[in-house]
This record gives structure tokens, sequence and C-alpha cells, in this order.
């Protein structure tokens, strides 16, 4: 799918920040469209059928949280956060609740077009690595599938693609640093902490015990590995 073909809805009440996001995202061909009220934001999800969405916390009408979990209760495509705070336990809430990623307002154009480009190269990412099968854990690469004890899980698009990585050299220990390049590119040295946020975030969907984990085991100071 080639930039003129992608679709990325905004949903933010400054006109500003949608100028902004507007202005920068068609000149690199993507096509967008504007909604100003979270109401107004879930009919065109519906309408518009964006291939990822820009997705402001603070709303006039409705949370920014609440919208998308209404947005995730139907559809997996990409949401980035738009938000003022840098409090990393609403952050952690904003990635439990589906999230694929956050900018943290004021940001640059450099910052959002690589990160458009990071999280719609997750949702497009395809794969046709075999089942991977782990006591209660089930991994489909190329049906974009996990289930533990035969209940389907949803992930979001950077917790599959953190979870394909460890998948592909499963019983191998994979350094941070690798993970961190694979997924985020030029902008891994500024995630550093967003894998230990990741890892957590897939260790309380895929395991019993996520203080005593089965299956994502960590190699202090290493990285990790799957079993």
């Amino acid at each position: 799918m080639s930039q003129d073909e992608t679709r990325i809805l905004i949903i933010d009440d400054e006109a500003a920040i949608r100028s902004l996001l507007k202005s920068s995202l068609e000149s690199h061909s993507y096509e967008t469209k504007e909604a100003i009220t979270a109401k107004a934001g879930l009919i065109q999800a519906k309408d518009f059928h964006p291939h990822l969405i820009l997705l402001d916390l603070g709303l006039p009408d409705m949370n920014g949280l609440e919208v998308l979990k209404e947005l995730r209760s139907w559809t997996q495509i990409p949401i980035i956060i738009l938000t003022v705070t840098d409090d990393e336990a609403i952050k952690v809430r904003l990635l439990d609740a589906g999230a694929d990623d956050y900018l943290t307002k004021p940001f640059g154009t450099h910052e959002l077009l690589a990160r458009v480009r990071v999280a719609l190269r997750h949702r497009g990412h395809e794969e046709a690595t075999p089942i991977f099968r782990s006591g209660d854990l089930e991994v489909n690469l190329s049906e974009r599938k996990v289930s533990v004890n035969g209940e389907v899980v949803k992930l979001t698009s950077t917790e599959f693609e953190v979870l394909t990585l460890l998948v592909r050299d499963h019983g191998k220990v994979i350094p941070q640093a690798q993970i961190m390049k694979k997924v985020w590119g030029i902008l891994a040295e500024e995630q550093s902490h967003y894998l230990r946020i990741y890892i957590n975030q897939l260790r309380k969907k895929i395991e019993v015990n996520t203080s005593e984990p089965k299956h994502i085991l960590t190699e202090p100071g290493v990285g990790y590995r799957l079993v």
C-alpha cells in the first residue's frame, strides 16, 4: 500500500494541531479526514475506513481513553494517542487499553511522520511462519492471532510486533537493543522505556502469573527470551 492510498483520521478539537497534522501528512501524500469531537470521530472511523487514527486524549465530549476503548471494541487498526501529559502511569493505561503509540505535545513533524510510518509498518506486516505453541500459549503469525488456553487474546499492533520477534527466535535471548531497533527503527534510542512497558503489557495478556512468567523470560542486563 502506497502512501497516497493510506487514509489517516485526525480526531482533535484544537484547530492549530489539526492544521499541523493535516499539512504534515498531506505533504507526504497521506489522505486525511478531520473530526473535532469524539462522536464525529467514531462515525468517521466507520465511514472513512482509515488505516490509522490520530486520537487526542482531551476531547470536549468524551475522554480520549473511552474513545480508544470504544474503537478497540470493533477494530484493531493502529491508533496513536496525542497527549499533553508525560505521566508514565497514564501512558501504561493507554497502552493497556489498546493504543499502539502516543505522541506528547508539542511534537515536531519529523517525530510525527516517523511514528506514523512505524505504526503503519506494524499493521501491514505479514508473516508466514508456522504456528508457535508452548504450553497454554499459541501464536499464529500468518493470521496474527494469539490464544491462551484456547481463548483468543487481543494484542495491539506493536505488542504483536514485539511478540513476533520473540517467536521467530524462540528459545534464544534477544538483546533489548535488537528488539528496539527492529520495532522502532530510527526512534530506537528514544524507546528504552517503551520496551519494558510493552513486555509488561504482553505478560499481563499471556502469562498466568506476571510475577513468575513462564513464557517471556528476562535475562537481566541482556534481553528477553520466549520459551
